[in-house]
Order: structure tokens, then C-alpha cells, then sequence
């Protein structure tokens, strides 16, 4: 972060509006979604191969302790963790995890941060590819930040989007399936989808923690495909003053 000036222009952007997709796109949104979060395409099982990359930064520290993911989607993210009884997640798209194999080992499943028990603590907050679909991210990370137990980490893993790899990645790939199956531009569903970019993450992120470590799967920030994260220490009078904002 370069400093207070940029923190308080990217505090601005937020509540952000999701931008509507056109009809054609968005009577095909839930069936692609599952599709590519399943890699049940040939671009959507190559991203899935490179995503394990993610998977394995979040995972890497053992996975010990209570652990609530934030948008854990088809839980994809379990076939990386050990056994852990205390394995909680936030995810609204129940169509997404209700077939999963992976069901029977969470313990509890919110539809928002905000209904996990405020005196509930986690050693761990994960997050894997879910903070860039977040049209309220500091109100949901500002409350995250109150479920973190002391020594407690925040593990989140990110595609670099606003970089030009991950753009030229996306459209070489994804994109170009894409437009070949159903004749329809995929930067649209990326817009709906992809509201903040890793910059303005990562920004957030710095602002609410004292201690933030950054890994990059490529070359710097630009040249990179994906962004992993761990923060500690927890600023907790700015995560109140942003609940007071935006809540």
C-alpha cells in the first residue's frame, strides 16, 4: 500500500454494484459457473491444474486449528486440508456445495461472515479465489477480522485480475472456449464476476493487518497469475471503524 491516500480511494469504491449480464448470458450463469469450478471443460480442468497452486498455499501451514473458509464454493479446497472436525464456511450459493462429496466434513456452513457466532474464534481464515467476487469486501473482511483468535492468520489466495497475465491467461483460454461454445463474450461474465481486482485486495488486506506476507505465482504482481496472502495481527480498531461505515 503507498499510503492513506490510496487506502481511503479504494474504501470509496465500496459497496460496489455488480454489473447485470445480458439475458443470454445470464440463463446459462449457474450451469457454466458449476462447470468451470467442477473443470468439466478442457480450459476449465486446465485452470483447475493450475489452481492447485492456490489450494496449496492456503493449505500449506497444516491445516491445524478451527478454520472458517470464506466462499468456499464446490469445497474444492478440502482435498487439500487433513481431517479437521472444526472446519466451518461461508457460502450463499448452496447449489454450489450440496452435491459435494466434501459435505460431510463441515461442521457448520453460514450464509454470510456475519452469522458465525460473534464469540466464536478461528486460529484460521482462509479464502480461495472468492475476495474478488465480494461487492462488500471490507465490511466482510472488517467482520472476519473479529472471528480471528488471538496468534490467528488470515490465509487468502487470489488470481492477479488487473494484471496483464491473468488477463491475456483468461482470454487465451477460458475465454476463447467460450466464445467457441456459446458464440458470447466471457469478459462479461469476468466483470460480473470479478468486482475488485488484486491491487485493491491486497490494499485491504495491508490496512487490517500489521503483519502481511505476499507470494506471487509468476513474476512480480504484473506478471503473475495468481497472489497468495497471510496476514496477522489484526488492526482491530480499523476493522470497527469500517463496520461503522459500512455496515
Amino acid at each position: 500500500m503507498s499510503g492513506g491516500r490510496d487506502l481511503q480511494s479504494v474504501l470509496a469504491r465500496f459497496p460496489k454494484t455488480r454489473p447485470v449480464l445480458p439475458p443470454k448470458l445470464a440463463a446459462i450463469y449457474t450451469r457454466q459457473y458449476i462447470e468451470n469450478r467442477a473443470g468439466a471443460t478442457p480450459a476449465a480442468s486446465a485452470s483447475q491444474a493450475l489452481e492447485r497452486w492456490l489450494h496449496r498455499q492456503v493449505a500449506a501451514d497444516g491445516g491445524i486449528g478451527e478454520t472458517l473458509e470464506i466462499g468456499a464454493g464446490t469445497l474444492n479446497q478440502l482435498a487439500f486440508e487433513p481431517a479437521n472436525p472444526a472446519y466451518d464456511i461461508v457460502e450463499p450459493f448452496e447449489a454450489l456445495y450440496q452435491d459435494s462429496p466434501q459435505r460431510g466434513r463441515i461442521r457448520e456452513i453460514f450464509k454470510d461472515v456475519a452469522d458465525a457466532p460473534a464469540d466464536r474464534r478461528y486460529a484460521r481464515i482462509t479464502s480461495v479465489a472468492s475476495l474478488e467476487h465480494i461487492c462488500d469486501l471490507p465490511l466482510v473482511l472488517a467482520r472476519a477480522v473479529r472471528l480471528l483468535a488471538p496468534g490467528g492468520a488470515l490465509r487468502t489466495a487470489i488470481p492477479s485480475e488487473g494484471g496483464f497475465l491473468w488477463k491475456l491467461g483468461w482470454m487465451c483460454t477460458t475465454g476463447l472456449e467460450f466464445r467457441l461454445r456459446h458464440g458470447l463474450d466471457y469478459g462479461l461474465m469476468m466483470a460480473h464476476e470479478h468486482v475488485n481486482d488484486a491491487a485493491e485486495i491486497e490494499t485491504l488486506i495491508r490496512a487490517l493487518f500489521e503483519e502481511v506476507e505476499v507470494k506471487s505465482f509468476g513474476l512480480g504482481r504484473q506478471l503473475s497469475l495468481y497472489r497468495f496472502l497471510t496476514a496477522r495481527r489484526a488492526r482491530l480498531d480499523v476493522a470497527a471503524a469500517w463496520q461503522a461505515r459500512f455496515s
